[in-house]
Formats: C-alpha cells, structure tokens, sequence
C-alpha cells in the first residue's frame, strides 16, 4: 500500500512539472538551421574580427569566440554570473560591459536571464549532447519581456529579431559562453561571456 502511495506522488510531482520537448521540437526550421551552422557562423565573425574596425580588445574577443567551448552540466550553470556581450561583424566588432545574469532551476528545468543592461534576454536552456541550447526572447529595459516564439502563433516569419537560439559551453571552472549563429540584427556572429 505504502509503495502505491508513493507511486501515486511521484505521478502528481511529475505532472506539476511543465514538461519541456527536445530544442529542435520547439525551434522553428529557420533557428534549427542556423545552429547547424554555427562553425560556418564562428568563423564568419573571427574573419570579420580580422578585417573591419574593433571597439575593444580584439585578442580577447577572439580568445572567447574562437573555438568550440566543452561540455557543461546544469549544477555548474546555476546560479549568478557576471556576462558580456561581444559582437563580431556588421559595420564593427565590439565588445560590451559587464552586466549580470542569472540561471535558475524552474521546475526542474533551467531557465537563462540577463537581468541588468539595456539589452536583455530570458528563455529555457535545453540540454544537448554535454551542452545545452538556449531558446530565448530579446527584449529591451522597460518593455515586457520577450519568450521565444518558435512554432507560436507568429511562426512563419522569415525572421523575428526578439527571438534567440544560442549554444552554452563551458570555457573552464566559473567561465562559460553562449554563442548566438546568425543573429537577425546587428552583427555575423555573437557571443555572450558569462564569468563568476
């Protein structure tokens, strides 16, 4: 009787806990495509980095963009970070202040936001083959924030600006980055350096 029981919570725990699908599940084909391109994104920004004008340190935005980052596991993302933005391509390449950010457990899943600038963005980290994908939504201060909207109601646009895919890797203990393949606006390819 008592194992019953305890089947029967472990049941309802689970069915309060909103079930997230795989990442491409959510992704509209467009943002699937543009992270199976990443490395062709990568090294578009690096070869940007070499050839137009750099506001900022262009050895270490190329030590941070360059190259694939390693595998990271959900405990060593939680909590609080200090994160910056660097964007290669477009008319420049810069990289911007540090801000803070923060990744929570919601229900047992991992949830992203980027909690001061005037930029911002929040979403769902999905794990990913020792990785984990963000699907997110930009927003700016002083506006609600943006989810991602994927196969919504809005899906079918050739690109939404608010919306976000981005690949989280670790750069070592307390140092990681998500890299943003192709983003609609701005630049060729962006990175965020998130550091403890």
């Amino acid at each position: 009787m008592r194992a019953w029981k305890l089947s029967v919570l472990a049941f309802i725990a689970l069915a309060a806990t909103p079930a997230l699908a795989g990442w491409q599940d959510e992704a509209t084909p467009r943002d699937v495509a543009r992270m199976a391109g990443i490395d062709r994104a990568r090294a578009k920004g690096l070869s940007d980095l070499d050839n137009a004008p750099v506001k900022g340190d262009a050895a270490s935005m190329r030590a941070i963009a360059g190259g694939e980052g390693g595998d990271i596991s959900g405990g060593e993302l939680l909590g609080g970070w200090r994160c910056r933005t660097i964007r290669l391509g477009g008319v420049f390449s810069i990289e911007y202040s540090w801000f803070r950010c923060r990744v929570s457990d919601r229900g047992g899943h991992l949830y992203f936001e980027k909690l001061s600038g005037s930029q911002l963005i929040n979403g769902w980290l999905y794990p990913d083959d020792g990785r984990f994908v963000l699907l997110g939504g930009w927003s700016v201060v002083g506006e609600p924030r943006h989810a991602y909207s994927g196969r919504a109601a809005g899906y079918g646009e050739s690109a939404t600006p608010d919306d976000a895919i981005g690949l989280v890797s670790s750069l070592g203990t307390g140092h990681a980055k998500i890299e943003f393949p192709d983003p609609v606006q701005e630049s060729d390819f962006d990175v965020m350096e998130l550091a403890r």
